[in-house]
């Protein structure tokens, strides 16, 4: 959990200007954000930017994206009014901010202090490519951030290179130990196996995680390309993994907690955890409990949503905090039962992942 933080809205040097509504009482406990099949919504993905400073090919093409004007974008008092609206408002419990790379974000750490010090304060935790966070861990812990989950596909240098059209292994390596050390525990490795491309590494990364205290998870890839390039046939399943891993490990099921994505194994005589999100062959939408906030303040009730809410335009056109909320709640009663990657019926949402924010 993020440490205590003392309320600093008083105090323009640590927050900047002051805050929209802060003189409106507390409310008691909110009535849960729920959609029409009774699922409760208390987990926020808050995108902070679009960008980002690696170029993977599953994700995106080697020159990059038009990346949203700056003007778009949430500022931080807007990113700080709908996370307090959510947690105040709306029963959110968890948030966790992603990208893009949300290290890209300049003045992170006070972000990261503002959002921790909010009454009641959400379990925050960050999404990040690991470049970058070897010279911000420590003060992303001390502003009150949680955990960290860091992308790395590969061990290999030269594959690292290929990957992700850069040769910066050696920051995203030292990134992990930082946050580690600073306390941003569990640190947690996500890796998305593709087949001929680094699916062979599979117990290599497993085993990496495991020697450095790290928790490794493996992450079925979706169709969320930039390119439109998925191939269902590429996939790595999640039985595959297992099985790959179980060539190598002897594993030990974790009971599954709460709506947690991440199907558990202990490794038999350790206290190492691997983890399988298997959003592709053994979808979890029936336990849903997640909604996403894109850089420029759409609300998305589903990563795979094919229609957004504009949460932007309500603040930008001085909306108060009930008429946010009602917007949200209008998107998330209308949530679907489940994504259709496996009908036909499947679209694509317009925009990749790096957009929407994981």
């Amino acid at each position: 959990m993020p440490r205590p933080h003392p309320d600093h809205s008083a105090d323009p040097a640590r927050t900047g200007p002051p805050r929209h509504h802060c003189a409106e009482p507390r409310p008691g406990t909110p009535s849960p954000l729920t959609d029409r099949f009774g699922r409760i919504h208390t987990d926020l993905r808050v995108s902070l930017t679009d960008r980002c400073n690696l170029r993977c090919t599953y994700c995106m093409p080697a020159e990059g994206l038009d990346w949203l004007p700056r003007a778009d974008v949430l500022t931080d008092d807007e990113v700080v009014r709908l996370v307090r609206i959510g947690t105040r408002r709306l029963g959110i419990t968890e948030v966790r901010l992603t990208g893009g790379e949300p290290l890209l974000r300049r003045g992170l750490p006070g972000l990261v202090a503002r959002i921790a010090a909010l009454d009641p304060a959400p379990a925050l935790s960050l999404t990040t490519n690991g470049i970058g966070l070897a010279r911000s861990a420590a003060a992303l812990r001390e502003a009150g951030l949680s955990r960290v989950n860091v992308s790395l596909d590969t061990l290999r240098p030269e594959r690292f290179a290929a990957l992700t059209r850069r040769d910066r292994i050696t920051d995203v390596l030292a990134g992990l130990a930082a946050a580690r050390d600073a306390g941003l525990a569990p640190v947690k490795v996500n890796a998305v196996p593709v087949r001929g491309v680094n699916d062979d590494e599979i117990a290599e990364l497993a085993a990496f995680a495991a020697e450095h205290g790290y928790r490794m998870r493996f992450i079925e890839s979706m169709p969320l390309d930039a390119q439109g390039a998925w191939d269902r046939d590429r996939m790595v399943t999640a039985a595959e993994i297992l099985e790959r891993l179980g060539d190598r490990f002897a594993l030990v099921p974790v009971e599954r907690r709460d709506n947690a994505p991440a199907e558990e194994w202990r490794i038999a005589g350790t206290t190492a955890v691997v983890g399988v999100i298997a959003s592709v062959t053994r979808p979890f939408c029936g336990g849903c409990d997640r909604v996403r906030l894109t850089a420029d303040g759409q609300l998305r009730n589903c990563l795979f949503a094919t229609e957004e809410s504009d949460l932007r335009a309500l603040l930008r056109d001085g909306a108060d905090d009930a008429a946010v909320e009602a917007a949200w709640r209008t998107s998330v009663a209308g949530k679907g039962p489940g994504h259709t990657i496996n009908t036909p019926e499947f679209r694509r949402p317009d925009r990749p992942m790096s957009a929407i924010g994981g």
